[in-house]
């Protein structure tokens, strides 16, 4: 379930508010076990995500670095390798 969620810093073009909310999403997925939760659970489970969408904006918004930024299309070409060398074309 987790292993959806990427490195979301020190990228050009930076990430977007979608995909910290995505990753935010996966990890309260993971931690609590539900993919779809039940009325219940719903605004509580919702909540989750916005706190932790939250978090990690503030946390990749305050972090520093003096390593260039990765190039998204590069990263997400080695990745397509990795993969095929891993399982096959």
């Amino acid at each position: 379930m987790c292993r959806s969620i990427k490195t979301l810093y020190n990228f050009e073009p930076p990430a977007t508010e979608q995909e910290i909310r995505a990753a935010a999403l996966q990890f309260v997925r993971k931690l609590s076990g539900f993919s779809v939760p039940s009325k219940a659970n719903q605004e509580a489970f919702e909540r989750a995500v916005d706190e932790m969408a939250a978090s990690a904006s503030r946390l990749i918004g305050s972090l520093v670095t003096s390593a260039e930024p990765r190039d998204r299309a590069i990263e997400a070409e080695r990745a397509r390798a990795r993969s095929a060398a891993r399982f096959g074309a």
